[in-house]
């Protein structure tokens, strides 16, 4: 990069500036407030709607399993709706993709523009409803905000940002600790594995306090207004002929 030796000299905070300016710019801070998204959306669905994620699929297949075996407070219906609301908005997101001429700028806003009225939608009947006890709500919003997070996954993908995947990071953390110094090696993206981190966690906390005081909807107001953000940005910055636009 032309200013890798400027920023090279600038100590730890010369380093998150690199890495948030590499050549996916402007993408890493929009990934970044798309993970704040997800934990906002996640903290709803799990503390809501009752034992299931819609962003995480991992931990619906795990609940599926709790469910099937008897355990308490968990429902296989809940979460196979998730994994196939999730399963469909994957599809959609490829479809995006594949139909966007693999410009990583159109897919991000295409994509984006998408999920931010799928969000919106499911904030309107959890403003205007009670899912936590009625089945019905809680259904559709299983659904919509499900096919949002498997499109937003589906166009992470595609995009590619390393280390920036707005939903699992699982291997962003083995990757903190394998490639550390300690263990022998020099992590190169050590900033944003951390900033990826913790966007996620700060959305959780975020929306976990919200709804265990009192607001059970504001997460997915919050999550609108920032992907609304993201969306607008996308609009702004992709339009150029920039490498970071360009397929991976």
């Amino acid at each position: 990069m032309a200013y890798q030796s400027d920023v090279s000299n600038l100590g730890g905070m010369g380093t998150v500036v690199f890495e948030l300016r590499d050549w996916h710019t402007p993408l890493p801070p929009m990934m970044l407030a798309m993970t704040v998204s997800t934990g906002l959306v996640d903290s709803f669905s799990f503390l809501v709607l009752g034992h299931v994620f819609v962003a995480n699929m991992t931990g619906n297949v795990v609940f599926s399993s709790f469910a099937l075996a008897g355990a308490p407070g968990f429902t296989p219906g809940a979460s196979l709706a998730a994994l196939a609301a999730f399963v469909t908005g994957a599809f959609v997101g490829g479809v995006i993709a594949h139909r966007s001429g693999a410009q990583r700028g159109v897919i991000l806003r295409r994509a984006l523009f998408l999920e931010t009225i799928l969000v919106f939608a499911a904030y309107l009947v959890a403003a205007n409803t009670d899912p936590a006890h009625q089945d019905a709500a809680k259904y559709a919003l299983i659904a919509v905000l499900g096919i949002a997070l498997g499109g937003q996954n589906a166009t992470a993908r595609t995009v590619a940002v390393p280390d920036l995947t707005t939903t699992v990071l699982t291997l962003t953390i083995t990757g903190i600790v394998s490639d550390s110094r300690a263990a022998g090696g020099h992590d190169p993206r050590l900033p944003r594995r951390l900033l990826a981190t913790a966007a996620l966690f700060i959305g959780g906390l975020a929306g976990a306090f919200s709804i265990l005081n009192g607001i059970p909807s504001l997460p997915l107001l919050l999550a609108t207004l920032l992907l609304a953000g993201v969306t607008v940005a996308s609009f702004r910055l992709t339009k150029s002929g920039e490498e970071w636009a360009r397929p991976v």
